[in-house]
């Protein structure tokens, strides 16, 4: 199940929060793992996860493996759904990707790392020296 926002504001990002909050039965915690991006730092945001003490956001360096994943599940749905495709319309390219969420979803399997912990912390270690 996708959803395509044509801003991506802090009000879309609080309406997603509250739609999840909403969805998830009320003795679990919520941790959604996001960028530092200013939408997810909002002053709205955070009074709205001051205020609904289950939802935690763990932030991530823009450069972790975390990021890359989701990076390259948008990445598949260019591949293989958007790229030389003819869109006649804003609503026929969401189609498409909604297709592509569908169809993902009906044969999904998780996406692997394929490098050791020692080995992204090793990365991670080189890139703060430069």
């Amino acid at each position: 199940n996708g959803e395509c926002k044509s801003r991506h504001r802090h009000q879309e990002f609080l309406a997603f929060l509250k739609k999840v909050e909403q969805q998830v039965p009320t003795e679990l915690e919520l941790h959604l793992i996001v960028d530092n991006y200013s939408t997810h730092t909002h002053e709205k945001v955070r009074n709205w996860l001051k205020r609904n003490k289950r939802v935690k956001l763990p932030f991530i360096p823009t450069s972790s493996s975390w990021l890359n994943l989701v990076e390259r599940f948008f990445g598949l749905i260019t591949e293989k759904q958007i790229r030389r495709g003819v869109f006649t319309s804003v609503a026929a390219l969401e189609q498409a990707i909604h297709d592509f969420i569908a169809q993902h979803n009906a044969r999904k399997k998780p996406f692997v790392w394929t490098k050791s912990a020692a080995e992204i912390l090793e990365t991670v270690g080189r890139a703060r020296e430069e």
